[in-house]
């Protein structure tokens, strides 16, 4: 016993610098935008499902002047599901479409840490500690108002992240971030007629302090991006892409670090869409994923999303 606790006296400040948003978990989902993202939709009730599935992981080590050193990891799955009711307005408010919506989640988090600690004779001793959670996340309340001329859509966007989720801070795992944060951008997208399109949201996150911890996370910048080609009416492919960077330091415990803990991460991959009309109700799917690098402070691996978006369909025309 009291050499696996030596160990893990050294694993939680060597694990915990790979990670800076409390556990390298923030407000925004990065990726949570792409192609179509500017683009008036239909007035009226929807409602859109959407599913995502991460794992990624961090490592961080260090040497000691007399040879030996440490080596400690992180390893994070998760899986949610994410259920957004909204609706879109007829009339029209400051000359552009109004969009309000809250998105309700619920997720299931597993993460482990792990270290070994290496003596300067090659002698080593070895720890591992793993959680699970499961519940209901956070709640995301969002607007967004949409203007379009030609080819061109323009897009301005809410968002609050309301900490009702299961969160301990006590725990290694929660599907909860455990503070509130506000969260607010612009985005765009182009469409031809030929049927290339292309779109980029951008915005920033802040974050308020965890009362459970008294930490606080710095501000967020994101941009999300995609682009496309139409197949036809109602196929498209292209790729997708994220750029998340912390601008301004966390404070807190991580106030002592020389960085600030300030986290970055970068993903890249492909995506298609389909679009049919089943009766009087018009469905959207979408599948894309990512490939993450040029992390810092924050996990690194892969996430999908999939998404089914449901909405009245447009009467046939003349009627």
């Amino acid at each position: 016993m009291r050499r696996t606790l030596a160990t893990v006296v050294f694993i939680w400040p060597c694990a915990t610098a790979a990670l800076a948003d409390e556990g390298g978990a923030s407000a925004w989902l990065p990726g949570q935008f792409a192609s179509y993202a500017s683009v008036p939709g239909d007035p009226g009730f929807s409602f859109e499902t959407m599913f995502y599935g991460r794992k990624a992981s961090a490592t961080a080590g260090t040497s000691f002047s007399r040879g030996g050193g440490l080596l400690a990891g992180l390893d994070v799955s998760e899986q949610y599901l994410f259920l957004t009711p909204a609706y879109t307005f007829a009339d029209p408010v400051l000359h552009g479409q109004l969009w309000v919506g809250v998105t309700f989640s619920m997720g299931r988090n597993d993460t482990s840490v792990w270290g070994v600690l290496t003596g300067p004779q090659g002698g080593s001793l070895s720890a591992a500690r793993s959680d699970s959670a499961s519940g209901i996340s956070d709640l995301y309340p969002m607007a967004s108002l949409k203007w379009q001329q030609g080819n061109h859509n323009f897009m301005v966007y809410t968002m609050a992240s309301a900490p009702l989720g299961a969160y301990d801070a006590n725990r290694l795992a929660g599907v909860g971030i455990g503070h509130w944060a506000l969260d607010g951008g612009l985005g765009y997208t182009f469409v031809s007629p030929s049927g290339f399109e292309f779109s980029v949201t951008a915005g920033l996150t802040y974050n308020f302090v965890n009362p459970a911890t008294q930490y606080q996370s710095g501000t967020d910048g994101h941009v999300d991006f995609g682009v496309s080609y139409a197949l036809s009416d109602t196929f498209y492919l292209g790729a997708v892409g994220y750029l998340y960077n912390q601008l301004s330091s966390d404070t807190g415990l991580a106030a002592t670090l020389p960085d600030g803990f300030r986290s970055r991460v970068a993903g890249v991959g492909p995506q298609l869409g389909w679009s049919l009309t089943l009766g009087p109700v018009a469905a959207e799917l979408g599948l894309r994923g990512y490939k993450e690098f040029a992390a810092e402070n924050r996990p690194e691996g892969w996430n999908a999303f999939l998404t089914v978006s449901l909405s009245a369909a447009k009467p046939p025309a003349g009627k």
